[in-house]
């Protein structure tokens, strides 16, 4: 990989400037979609270690002098333990595919990479919030509060490649992929291969702008990839979209039986959709809400 020069130092100042820039709007837009999704964190709803009372019950024989809360305890001819909910942290890698496919955005909408950057931050949040540990795959994990705003950075400055790299895995965590899948991915078998090998589960997302999903293209139109090296121009682009459409199925079908014979799951969006609706369902995937 080519190393940056001291040319490359003007244009990657500006790159990270506007990055900075939409930082704050970004925070916003996943506070509130995490808000309408599960206001609150979540834990275990059993007695352990944690932070947050969860209820008072009769002593047993089995609780200690300092188990005892005294004040509560006063308050009645018994005496009483205060137990903590337990939180259990866990760890949840996230990768977005860095391919030049996720900046494709139709009229007014926003591009697959905004809305996988929003939907990625938003979960996170809600995963920080429930007392767990998340990162983009291949980084340390980290639990509290001052790891969503890391996360928003890393998100907007971290250009991840076109393959999510199998060597990034930790044993017993769970991981989000999410791209459009259009591109040739002969590299997830073996990524989830090595994943299931270590214990790890997951889902893998795929987000699709409203065209790539229903083709809605006819007479004459000149079709070109985002990196510009390929072009084809159709006079009778209505004449492509059975097959199209078929081929896209069938990359839909491959995507999930991929996963599902690893004990994965996967799942599709589409950017003209509530991004809350897939946000839930990622969020009860990963066992959210119990």
């Amino acid at each position: 990989m080519r190393q940056p020069t001291v040319q490359d130092a003007p244009q990657l100042r500006a790159e990270a400037e506007a990055a900075s820039g939409h930082l704050p709007a970004l925070i916003l837009a996943a506070e509130r979609l995490a808000a309408m999704v599960a206001p609150g964190a979540h834990g275990l709803r059993r007695a352990g270690p944690g932070e947050d009372f969860w209820q008072y019950r009769p002593a047993s024989s089995g609780d200690g002098l300092r188990a005892i809360d005294w004040r509560r305890s006063a308050r009645s001819d018994a005496e009483f333990v205060r137990d903590r909910e337990a939180q259990t942290a866990q760890s949840a890698a996230i990768w977005i595919s860095g391919g030049q496919g996720m900046h494709y955005a139709g009229d007014g909408r926003d591009s697959k990479l905004q809305r996988a950057r929003l939907i990625a931050l938003a979960l996170s949040m809600l995963l920080l919030r429930g007392g767990e540990k998340v990162a983009l795959l291949g980084q340390p994990a980290r639990a509290g509060r001052l790891q969503a705003d890391r996360m928003a950075e890393a998100l907007l400055a971290d250009t991840q490649s076109d393959a999510a790299q199998a060597s990034a895995l930790r044993p017993q965590g769970r991981v989000i992929l999410i791209s459009d899948f259009l591109t040739d991915p002969d590299w997830l078998p073996e990524f989830l291969d090595h994943a299931a090998g270590m214990g790890v589960r997951g889902i893998a997302l795929q987000i699709l702008d409203p065209d790539e999903a229903h083709f809605p293209f006819d007479g004459a139109v000149d079709f070109r990839d985002m990196a510009g090296g390929q072009r084809h121009l159709s006079r009778d682009a209505g004449s492509l979209r059975e097959a199209y459409l078929a081929r896209l199925n069938e990359r839909r079908e491959w995507l999930a039986d991929q996963t599902a014979r690893r004990g994965w799951q996967s799942g599709c969006h589409v950017t003209d959709e509530d991004p809350a609706t897939r946000l839930a369902a990622l969020w009860s995937a990963l066992g959210g809400g119990r």
